[in-house]
């Protein structure tokens, strides 16, 4: 998987302390990225687009 071209976003919930941050990557064709900032060289979780709004979907109905 391609990752090379990927531009990586801070989440919005993350803390600013360095502690809990996730970056998502939007712009590479047919998938959505997502990384621990902390290792931006360790493993990546992919989704579709579609699992990854069934994801935000079902984590946004917990709260």
């Amino acid at each position: 998987m391609e990752l090379n071209h990927a531009r990586w976003r801070k989440s919005t919930r993350s803390s600013g302390n360095g502690g809990a941050c996730v970056e998502v990557a939007g712009n590479l064709p047919g998938m959505i990225a997502v990384r621990d900032s902390k290792d931006p060289d360790g493993p990546t979780l992919t989704f579709t687009p579609a699992a990854w709004q069934t994801f935000l979907t079902r984590i946004t109905d917990r709260r």
